[in-house]
């Protein structure tokens, strides 16, 4: 198909990133069908944490009574706590007796092993019982993430059907692949490694916030100094590394792009020579995708080692404090042992989120790259209520169609045609001409700016294109198989066609001729490239398809173009017969196909500027008589002051018409 770009694709225009909280919003909204589950995932992470923040509270509980047991024992048997509190006062060792009566203990009992006993058993029916919350709360998450993921490539799939031609036309393949394969990807992994963990993290600061309040609010006042630095640190370095992810994707959708436009063509690159640039090409887009990498990675990888930096001060603070309330006997040790070990779980969740920053940047820069795909404008909707042509409509009416692919590039202008129905119309004429823009006007791929196409009266921007397309057959220059078996291909033109209709579709395009040569025949799978196959027999299947699909109007663009002498004038017997009864639009260079046309059309610069049959169009001696000299006869120059050669004419024609579409 042509169109503006065609050939030689353009890279898309770089769009300005947004920012991240939009973006990040938007793309948790893509879980949002799934809230029911996201509030069990809520319940069961806050179980989950309540059970592990209760953890360390029992394990310094299970230190106070190993502590009061030693010092049972170190107090003489038979006195009080009181006593032993006043004989250290009495002997001056206030501190001493200061620590001592913030413990509970009886003096002589030792350590309580019962009691320590069941404090033990309840920490570990503790943090077994979290373990198993935390797993099946990520259990759960991990398939919401991947059901939203499923239903966002689903979006993505039905994009890329509403899209108009003209999208496809400007964007590089290797581009599009990329945002559909792995940005898609990449939010899926980041939305899966992160979301989890930043639930936790957070719960976690929460829960141990409250109790390290409970235990000692000075201590917890010292802590919170970790949130407006890690806030701050976070902020400073995000707003900074999150342009590099933006720039590293982007360059991953251009490398991406020229490999797959290298490795398509690798046989040209071969012929032509020039590994050497392609490979200098490569390596300078490479070596941009690595420089923001490794940018984006080394800023965001900055953060977890600024938190923890942040956080062993906090944490030497929290000590030295504890210890000099303890010994005030404002505290007990398993209070202080509690906190340290709250502390840690306070800091550590903040430096896990500093951590994830960059998977959590990375993700939203793909996740742009993706909205930006869903937010393109698409094709003007099929109208509602829609009209229909009669079954057998084959009359085709350009009214005063004016169209062009670029607001300042005239292309067609006011262009009057009538097809009768069951006539044969060749269009020929140099590149870039407009021979099959008319095509795509016709299957609506573009809508004409002005005028109307009309089939059998009816407006087609009035059908749906279901309908008219469902009623065109088309074979291109450019043979487009899938990977799966022959039959399976020529049945593409007719899911519902029996092996019986599908091989006297191969009969008639001379498919049957070679394919019994095959490994296995009608069942022989083809490769992605179709390589296992000649560029001749793969354009004959592409031609039994269109046999099988049985349309009223059939398109032929070039057909016959890669194919042999003999099975030209083959394929052109069989186009005969397909022909028959059905309006035919041929386009063509090679004359010599479309002699037996009911009508040809010459085009230049978008303008019909001959029609007629072979015989009276060679007998005019206009463009088309340049046209046919220029491939029938050796280029004989009469004399060159009065007339140019018919090559030198077809160079001028050709050369006079610079248009924006690429046939």
């Amino acid at each position: 198909m042509s169109g503006p770009g065609h050939g030689r694709m353009q890279t898309a225009p770089v769009v300005k990133a947004k920012s991240f909280g939009p973006s990040a919003r938007r793309l948790l909204g893509t879980l949002s069908s799934d809230r029911p589950r996201l509030v069990v995932v809520l319940l069961l992470g806050v179980l989950s944490v309540g059970l592990s923040v209760l953890g360390p509270k029992l394990l310094g509980d299970a230190t106070n009574i190993v502590f009061a047991g030693f010092l049972s024992l170190q107090a003489p048997a038979g006195a009080t706590k009181q006593e032993v509190v006043e004989q250290l006062v009495a002997s001056g060792q206030q501190q001493q007796a200061d620590l001592v009566s913030a413990v509970d203990f009886t003096p002589g009992a030792g350590i309580a092993f019962e009691a320590l006993g069941a404090v033990i058993l309840a920490v570990l029916a503790v943090y077994v019982f979290s373990s198993i919350f935390g797993w099946l709360q990520a259990r759960l998450l991990n398939g919401i993430v991947q059901r939203a993921m499923n239903r966002l490539r689903m979006q993505v799939e039905d994009k890329i059907h509403r899209l108009p031609l003209s999208y496809f036309d400007r964007v590089q393949r290797g581009e599009l692949l990329s945002r559909v394969t792995n940005d898609v990807d990449n939010i899926g992994q980041s939305m899966q490694q992160t979301l989890s963990q930043v639930i936790i993290s957070l719960l976690t600061v929460i829960g141990v916030m409250v109790m390290m309040f409970l235990i000692s609010p000075l201590l917890a006042v010292i802590a919170l100094v970790t949130v407006p630095l890690t806030l701050v640190i976070t902020a400073v370095v995000a707003g900074r590394s999150q342009k590099l992810f933006v720039a590293q994707w982007k360059a991953t959708g251009v490398l991406n792009a020229r490999v797959e436009e290298t490795f398509s063509g690798h046989a040209i690159v071969k012929v032509f020579g020039h590994q050497r640039e392609v490979e200098a090409d490569f390596l300078a887009e490479n070596e941009e995708v690595y420089r923001a990498s490794f940018g984006a990675q080394f800023l965001s990888g900055i953060i977890q080692p600024a938190m923890m930096f942040v956080g062993n001060l906090v944490y030497v603070a929290i000590a030295v404090v504890g210890g000099i309330q303890v010994a005030s006997g404002l505290l007990s040790i398993g209070s202080v042992q509690a906190f340290i070990q709250y502390s840690r779980q306070f800091t550590q969740p903040l430096a896990q989120l500093g951590s994830m920053a960059n998977l959590l940047q990375s993700g939203v820069a793909s996740a742009e790259r993706v909205f930006e795909l869903l937010d393109e404008d698409e094709q003007t909707p099929d109208p509602q209520p829609s009209e229909t042509a009669p079954a057998s409509a084959k009359r085709l009416a350009f009214e005063d169609v004016s169209f062009r692919y670029a607001a300042d590039t005239p292309l067609i202008d006011h262009l009057d045609l009538t097809v009768e129905p069951g006539s044969t119309i060749a269009i020929v004429g140099p590149t870039g001409a407009g021979k099959t823009t008319l095509v795509n006007l016709i299957m609506r791929f573009y809508d004409v700016d002005s005028g109307r196409i009309t089939l059998d009266g009816v407006d087609t921007r009035r059908m749906t294109r279901d309908d008219l397309r469902s009623r065109t057959g088309m074979v291109l220059q450019d043979t487009w198989l899938f990977a799966g078996t022959v039959r399976e291909n020529i049945a593409y033109g007719n899911p519902d066609a029996d092996d019986e209709a599908i091989a006297a579709a191969a009969r008639a395009a001379y498919v049957d001729r070679f394919v019994h040569a095959l490994p296995d025949g009608y069942d022989t799978v083809l490769d992605d490239e179709a390589g296992n196959l000649s560029v001749g027999e793969r354009q004959l299947i592409t031609i039994a398809r269109a046999f099988l699909a049985d349309p009223r109007i059939l398109i032929l663009d070039e057909a016959t173009s890669s194919v042999d002498t003999r099975t030209e004038l083959l394929i052109q017997r069989a186009m005969s017969q397909l022909r028959q009864d059905r309006t035919a639009f041929v386009i063509a260079h090679r004359l010599s196909t479309i002699r037996d046309a009911d009508l040809i059309l010459v085009m230049e610069d978008g303008r019909i500027v001959e029609q007629g049959t072979h015989e009276e169009l060679l007998a005019a001696g206009g463009a088309y008589r340049r046209l046919s000299d220029a491939q029938f006869r050796a280029a004989v120059i009469e004399d060159a002051d009065e007339e140019p050669d018919a090559a030198d004419a077809a160079g001028e024609s050709a050369g006079s018409s610079r248009v924006s579409t690429r046939m």
